[in-house]
């Protein structure tokens, strides 16, 4: 029996008189609970007069804070948690006995105890002892207690070793802890594992044979020179200097220079009529002196300005290198030379280079991005002897596969500081570490920054280096540097009317700052009647390959390039080179007006100077007094101004203004 569902909260209105009286119905066993299950006329409300004691009993009728001792014992036995442990007691277990404490990491804790206590209730169940995770914290690990007879407590120690995999201490509660062992770190010698690598990499490229680098048979003209007239020759020919870049006692003598081509390769006369049909006349300096050491198997650097036949130095002793080893060409298992360039245009020019010479044969190919892939890769499959490539092509298909380097014997890396500007040394590396590390390796640039030294020194063994003028950064003697000091809105008026001057015979390249620039400008000429072209790195690979076309057949007259054409293109009847837009270091500068009186000819360059151009006044005006050149007044003042506004701003801790702040002055 019981009564219906009524709102308790309300106040108390007693039943009617005729309604009958009605009970719970209680465990008859149980006679203190019947006894409690009172008339529910004399219940008062739970929530009424709590505070004055009013109401004592709950919703069953039972009278609150009176409670049945057995049902109390039994709650706790329901729930069978422990506090110390939380989890459940075993029944069966022994308190008397054996008592272990063992720590464990403390992230393995949650593991021991489970959900809602599940796991260590299982491990007590299992070992028959009682497991106790205390409160007590030993750095990173907690403790824990194992009571009971002697195999259980093992058991249930084994049993936490599988939970927790790491290694767990374990003490005796009589026995004192001791310290955690420290870790012990194994010392690398990087510096014997690098050696070891190059040992093993050494043994490898030994299983494929020699390497034959030595062709060089000094011509007795050249023997019977005298230091004094070898000296005198150096310096009449633009003061060749040459010397060992790392030298140690076990250098060996730098060869004499060779004053004629017959001096180098008397012993190639195909080489010589190769030489003749080109129409040389003698050897520039730098190859001059860098052909005998080449054709001794010495390996080479190479620092001169541009247009100084760079190239041609290391091309035809490489010629010679293919040819002269032991394994015939058609059984090699593949290229043997590898000329690495900064761009495409490079990369091209050189292989143009190479095919003007037939010598027995020898075939190239020019890898770089842009080109048709399948077709160069359809190339080196069927068997080539050099490989001119860009570094990125060049990874792409030795990463696929397609080329193999360990055949390589000769390495050649030209303009190498422009390729570290460009971002290409981890590419450098790469390849390098690739190749046989007893090649001969060649090395050109125009200056000698840091980075191209480092480079040399780890890739190369007692290099040679021959440098032709000065280190020093400095533009060629033979081109007129003028300097025209504008406004930015009055260059392209400038320029229009020069090139509405220009003589037929005329060529002239304008270098931009930016490729949109360089596209606006050779569209407001082509709109006033002027053809001209364009090349920069956005336009496709085969407009970049007709503009030089253009620029070489006398197409068009004028070319508008960004820096990708400052290195190594050679075209030798440009007649002007004209900077736009002034360059951002001066080393491109050098660059730049090296397009200009290349191979012995004059050439005119002309640089449009802006006020947002005054932080280069005065390293320009550096270069152009080294070439005692004119320089305006006004250059002066610029540079003058600017290095007073440094002052002024390193005494004031930083810099304020606007950028170009001039006081007032238009330069």
């Amino acid at each position: 029996m019981y009564y219906e569902e009524e709102d308790w909260d309300a106040p108390y209105v007693p039943p009617p008189a005729n309604r009958p009286v009605q009970f719970y119905e209680a465990p008859k066993s149980d006679n203190d609970n019947q006894r409690r299950y009172q008339n529910r006329e004399n219940q008062i409300p739970q929530n009424k007069g709590r505070r004055n004691g009013e109401n004592n009993f709950n919703r069953n009728g039972v009278r609150r804070n009176e409670h049945n001792d057995e049902n109390r014992q039994f709650q706790r036995n329901y729930n069978g948690f422990h506090k110390n442990n939380r989890g459940p007691i075993n029944q069966n277990r022994r308190d008397n006995g054996e008592t272990i404490t063992m720590k464990i990491p403390s992230r393995f804790v949650g593991k021991v105890i489970g959900r809602g206590g599940s796991k260590i209730s299982e491990l007590q169940s299992e070992s028959g002892a009682r497991i106790i995770v205390t409160d007590d914290k030993d750095g990173d690990d907690t403790v824990l207690k194992l009571i009971g007879a002697n195999e259980n407590v093992i058991k249930a120690r084994n049993m936490i070793e599988d939970i927790a995999k790491d290694p767990i201490r374990f003490v005796n509660s009589s026995i004192e802890d001791y310290e955690k062992p420290k870790p012990v770190y194994e010392q690398i010698d990087w510096t014997a594992r690098f050696a070891e690598s190059d040992r093993l990499n050494r043994e490898k490229f030994d299983k494929l044979g020699p390497i034959i680098k030595k062709f060089y048979v000094e011509h007795p003209e050249v023997a019977r020179m005298t230091d004094d007239e070898v000296k005198k020759f150096r310096e009449l020919n633009n003061n060749i200097v040459a010397d060992r870049t790392f030298k140690t006692e076990q250098s060996k003598p730098i060869p004499k220079p060779c004053v004629k081509f017959e001096h180098a390769f008397h012993n190639f006369p195909e080489i010589l009529d190769e030489i003749k049909q080109a129409g040389f006349e003698k050897p520039s300096p730098i190859q001059s002196q860098a052909w005998p050491v080449l054709l001794s198997g010495e390996d080479l650097i190479g620092i001169a300005q541009t247009g100084t036949g760079k190239t041609l130095a290391f091309l035809l002793p490489a010629l010679i290198h293919i040819d002269g080893q032991l394994k015939p060409r058609e059984e090699r298992d593949g290229p043997k030379v590898l000329v690495m360039a900064p761009t495409r245009e490079l990369a091209l020019q050189i292989d143009k280079e190479v095919k003007k010479y037939h010598y027995k044969g020898i075939k190239a190919v020019c890898l770089y991005g842009g080109g048709n892939r399948r077709e160069q890769v359809k190339v080196v499959t069927e068997g080539v002897d050099i490989i001119i490539a860009t570094p990125g092509r060049l990874n792409d298909l030795v990463a696929a596969g397609h080329v193999n380097l360990e055949s390589l014997t000769y390495a050649v890396l030209d303009e190498a500081d422009r390729m570290l500007d460009m971002g290409f040394e981890p590419q450098i590396r790469k390849i390098m570490y690739s190749i046989n590390p007893s090649r001969q390796t060649i090395m050109t640039s125009a200056t000698w920054p840091h980075g191209v030294r480092k480079l040399a020194e780890s890739y190369m063994e007692d290099p040679v280096q021959v440098y032709v003028g000065s280190l020093d950064l400095a533009a060629t003697h033979s081109v007129t540097q003028t300097i025209v000091l504008v406004e930015d809105d009055d260059k392209f008026d400038m320029f229009l009317e020069f090139a509405r001057n220009m003589d037929p015979t005329d060529k002239v390249i304008a270098f931009c700052g930016k490729k949109a620039t360089a596209d606006d400008v050779a569209s407001d000429l082509a709109l006033q009647g002027i053809p001209c072209q364009t090349l920069h790195g956005d336009r496709e690979q085969c407009d970049r390959e007709q503009a030089l076309q253009d620029i070489t057949d006398g197409t068009i007259q004028i070319l508008i390039a960004t820096d990708v054409a400052s290195r190594g293109l050679d075209i030798n009847d440009i007649t002007h080179v004209l900077n736009y837009d002034f360059p951002r270091n001066i080393e491109e500068y050098v660059h730049r007006v090296g397009r200009t009186g290349r191979a012995g000819k004059f050439g005119e360059s002309i640089s449009y100077f802006t006020r947002s151009d005054w932080a280069q006044a005065k390293e320009l005006i550096n270069i152009m007094e080294e070439a005692q050149q004119y320089i305006p007044e006004e250059l002066y003042e610029m540079a003058d101004r600017f290095e007073k506004r440094q002052k002024q701003r390193d005494s004031l801790g930083g810099r304020r203004g606007g950028r170009f702040q001039g006081g007032g002055r238009k330069w």
